[in-house]
């Protein structure tokens, strides 16, 4: 633990206080002081969160020096015509270096680049980057942006716990945060002292004078994070991360679409994919805020964990690169009859020769009505409708967590979380419900293992979902699946239902595809054959959202926090009052003689 040290500090961290008045809490390595009363947001249930984001850190510092060394072997080899050449300034860089020559959805006009035009970023600041691609072989520690940092937690668990890490900056709004991110700062010791600072300062303003200067942007707030969004894209140095967490989920899952289509610009859809709409909603809004600065984003990692949404996005400048965004977007049509969906890409290209034209996409991707069920369709959108993952990514992360899992606290949660993301079909939007499809046939439902086979034997990708467990994504289209269901309830007969229901109409067909319900060998995961835990449950009553800082806690939040807590904090109160006041009130009740 460290020792709390009042000396060469400021006016506001020099004031006095008594330990006994706080409590220690202890996370990984780092140690925070926090009053009994709600005065500064914390949330235990954000442990999750945050050995989340220091796994994605250390794999990104690893991959970032990869990424250095491949850049100067790169110059090695081709000599002095490198020197011959303009530097490259760093609008001009290109992903497919930072991805080991991987283009991530990219067309051919990003590919007609040569590998020489795409540098890595070696230094946090960009005047350093700009003096000389030529010559300069030093890789600097990444700085770390932690734009709203509260108790500082967060700050300290990546100052102390990541090694190779640089500067910390926390931000805050609020001085009470402000004066308890500095108290901590100083309870964590030396190390803390030397690599975090604390800053009093609007994030959106501080980010906006600070473009290309950090390597790491981390944004977690209270609620909704578009009104960052903007400054954040302009804040990340090119190569570099932006961590983003939203907890709107109410907003992002269909609860209010016009309020997530005012935040977000995409209007959502309440179906069972609603949490990875959610995700791919907050992608597309990211990747609108970068284009607006020549910039674009490569989703790394994108989780759906608790009550919230977080993404991790690598931020690159390209002009030419950015034109391949509307191939990256699409509009989701969803049947209000049945679970059928369909999504239609915004944009589309035609190459001839070496030119490529970008043009609309073409349309409509359904008819009126629903060709299964006769129904209407809802329309939302638009969704980021690529890869959400990098699966090499995914794949090194999961190894440093599994390496050092000692040093996660989270690491049971964790690791069945990045476990099932690993097994995902990247390249499937959404998923379907097997339940769901049941319910709309009024059948009992076969066994997942059962309903895979078919769709495996069918000659098609089926896998699961991280973010439901019930959840299967596939790449067979809905006339496929419906098909197999047909089969099914042909050995496994239904009520007769009212002929107008969507069930009825879709059984009244015959099926075109003899389904095979015998077992296929890949029908259950690596994980799944080795019972590997996926899903896991929560450790603890009451784990989930907390009360915003500075709101009074009252008996009315006894099912977000728990009967103890306000009874605890009851009782704190009480303790806090002055003697004598207690004192008068025991003498007023006493009767006069």
């Amino acid at each position: 633990m460290g020792g709390i040290n009042e000396e060469n500090g400021d006016e506001e961290n020099q004031k006095n206080f008594d330990i006994n008045d706080f409590t220690v809490i202890k996370e990984g390595e780092a140690e925070i002081l926090m009053h009994a009363k709600n005065e500064v947001f914390y949330n235990k249930t954000q442990v999750n969160n945050r050995d989340m984001s220091i796994a994605v850190l250390r794999t990104f510092i690893s991959k970032r020096k990869q990424e250095h060394e491949a850049m100067l072997s790169r110059r090695k080899n081709t000599g002095p015509k490198v020197a011959e050449e303009p530097a490259v300034e760093p609008e001009a860089i290109e992903d497919s270096v930072m991805h080991n020559g991987k283009s991530i959805g990219e067309c051919e006009v990003s590919e007609e680049k040569s590998q020489d035009e795409q540098p890595c970023i070696i230094s946090e600041n960009p005047a350093a980057n700009q003096e000389g691609g030529k010559g300069r072989k030093e890789l600097k520690p990444p700085r770390v942006l932690e734009a709203l940092s509260a108790s500082g937690l967060r700050a300290l668990r990546y100052a102390r716990e990541v090694d190779g890490i640089g500067q910390v900056v926390a931000l805050d709004n609020d001085k009470a945060s402000v004066e308890a991110c500095r108290r901590n700062i100083k309870f964590n010791g030396s190390v803390a002292c030397s690599k975090v600072e604390s800053n009093l300062a609007d994030a959106r303003v501080y980010m906006m004078t600070h473009p290309k200067e950090f390597d790491v942007v981390d944004l977690d707030p209270y609620g909704s994070p578009s009104v960052f969004l903007d400054s954040a894209v302009q804040s990340v140095v090119d190569g570099g991360i932006l961590m983003c967490t939203a907890t709107d989920m109410a907003v992002l899952c269909g609860g209010n679409g016009e309020v997530c289509y005012s935040k977000y610009g995409s209007y959502p859809l309440r179906g069972k994919y609603c949490h990875e709409m959610a995700l791919r909603i907050l992608l597309a809004c990211i990747e609108s805020h970068a284009n607006r600065y020549k910039r674009y984003i490569v989703p790394v990692l994108s989780v759906q964990m608790d009550f919230y949404v977080r993404v991790f996005v690598r931020i690159y400048t390209s002009a030419s690169a950015m034109k391949n965004t509307p191939l990256k977007l699409s509009y989701v049509y969803q049947c209000i009859g049945c679970d059928s969906f369909h999504l239609q890409t915004i944009g589309r290209t035609v190459s001839k020769n070496t030119s490529v034209r970008y043009l609309p996409g073409f349309g409509p991707a359904v008819a009126q009505e629903c060709s299964d069920c006769g129904k209407k369709y809802n329309m939302g959108g638009p969704i980021w409708s690529a890869p959400i993952h990098d699966e090499e990514w995914v794949t090194s992360i999961l190894e440093d967590v599994k390496s050092i899992k000692h040093r996660y606290p989270a690491f049971g949660r964790i690791s069945a979380v990045l476990t099932t993301i690993s097994e995902e079909l990247p390249d499937v939007p959404l998923f379907l419900s097997l339940h769901n499809l049941c319910a709309t046939l009024k059948c009992t439902s076969p066994s997942a293992v059962i309903f895979r086979s078919a769709v495996i034997n069918a000659g098609y990708r089926i896998s699961g979902s991280h973010v439901n467990p019930l959840g299967l994504k596939t790449d067979a289209p809905m006339d496929v699946i419906w098909d197999i269901m047909r089969c099914w309830v042909k050995n496994h007969p239904v009520k007769a239902q009212p002929p107008d229901q969507a069930g009825s109409v879709i059984l009244a067909k015959e099926p075109v595809l003899q389904a095979n319900f015998a077992r296929a060998v890949s029908s259950l995961s690596k994980a799944q054959a080795k019972k590997v835990a996926r899903f896991l449950p929560n450790p603890e009553r009451h784990w989930g959202p907390k009360l915003r800082a500075g709101r009074q806690i009252t008996s009315k939040h006894v099912s977000l926090l728990g009967a103890e807590a306000i009874n605890g904090l009851n009782n704190h109160e009480e303790g806090d009052k002055p003697p004598n006041k207690r004192k008068k009130t025991e003498d007023d009740s006493t009767p006069n003689l």
